[in-house]
């Protein structure tokens, strides 16, 4: 009996699809690189050093934090973007970079379909904090301070159209208070320039400033969420002081590059979930300003598409573009 052509298509289909199981099954045989598009010291540096160890135990492999800072997660994310799909690649995830990036960017290196997503780590509720030799409790202090010398009251971000970089810009617009800003090149370097006195104010992720905050080289007075933060419970929103309607909460995830394998994007969703539903790691990401979410690639995979158009209007206000 001769074999149609559409059996051959057929047989080659399944050979295929057992081939890349088989692989799956295989996986991690080696080392697995996780990028992480920021330098070292920054929030998404400390969650990804806070996670890593009980990943790769998880997984039975060595994981390397890789940092490759730059253009606001840019590079990180394209070097990410442009690896080879066998799941030796991950990426951290920062709203900043999937989903306010596309709007300020002039030319992208990469699309979001570039990537496939695997988890939905944490919510980021930023925290505003200032030099504390400044007379300043509360964000109304801000403002006056701001308006008595318009242009001289600087704030820090890590990067151009990174989510504190528009947590201040909004800030300035809902308040009229004439903040000036200036970007780094991550979380770390702002606050290590806060504490130098060369910048007034930052509008940081916990991670990277709590421990300053309580040795008071840093005067926290309130964060930028619609409700309280976990870390911080007893800091006030900056809604609660007065600005209604202000709400500015970061997110991040992992994403790998498109095209990994299914089975292996189950495999490392499964683990992540494991680890950070277990309740040691909920009380480190906590303490450390993370509040753990979770759930399927799916459910990430959509919300940064919400988070996409949200942020549209927001950079379109605030008239942000980088060439």
């Amino acid at each position: 009996m001769k074999t149609t052509l559409s059996g051959k298509v057929i047989a080659v289909f399944v050979l295929a699809l057992f081939a890349a199981s088989a692989f799956a099954q295989a996986w991690p045989a080696k080392t697995i690189r996780w990028i992480v598009p920021w330098p070292p010291g920054g929030g998404a540096d400390v969650l990804s050093r806070i996670l890593q160890p009980s990943m790769s135990e998880a997984l039975g492999q060595q994981i390397v934090i890789d940092n490759r800072g730059g253009a606001a997660g840019n590079i990180g994310a394209e070097i990410a973007a442009k690896s080879p799909p066998d799941g030796y690649t991950i990426v951290f995830a920062y709203s900043g970079t999937h989903s306010i990036n596309p709007h300020i960017y002039r030319k992208m290196p990469f699309r979001e379909s570039d990537f496939a997503p695997i988890i939905w780590n944490a919510s980021v509720p930023q925290v505003v904090v200032v030099h504390p030799s400044l007379p300043i409790k509360a964000p109304r202090d801000i403002i006056a301070l701001a308006k008595s010398n318009p242009g001289a009251f600087t704030y820090g971000s890590s990067g151009n159209g990174a989510i504190n970089h528009l947590a201040g810009a909004l800030f300035a617009s809902m308040t009229g208070a004439p903040l000036t800003h200036v970007p780094f090149k991550g979380g770390g370097p702002a606050a290590i320039s806060l504490m130098g006195g060369e910048i007034a104010m930052i509008f940081g992720e916990p991670a990277t400033i709590v421990s300053h905050i309580k040795s008071g080289k840093m005067k926290a007075i309130a964060v930028t969420s619609g409700k309280r933060a976990l870390a911080l419970p007893d800091l006030p929103t900056v809604q609660e002081t007065g600005i209604k309607g202000y709400d500015v909460t970061s997110w991040n995830g992992m994403l790998a590059p498109a095209a990994t394998p299914p089975d292996i994007i189950r495999r490392l969703n499964g683990e992540f979930n494991r680890i950070i539903s277990t309740p040691d790691m909920r009380k480190r990401m906590i303490e450390n300003g993370y509040e753990p979410v979770g759930g399927a690639p799916e459910k990430f995979g959509e919300f940064i598409k919400a988070e996409l158009a949200k942020w549209a209007p927001v950079v379109k206000a605030a008239n942000i573009r980088v060439d």
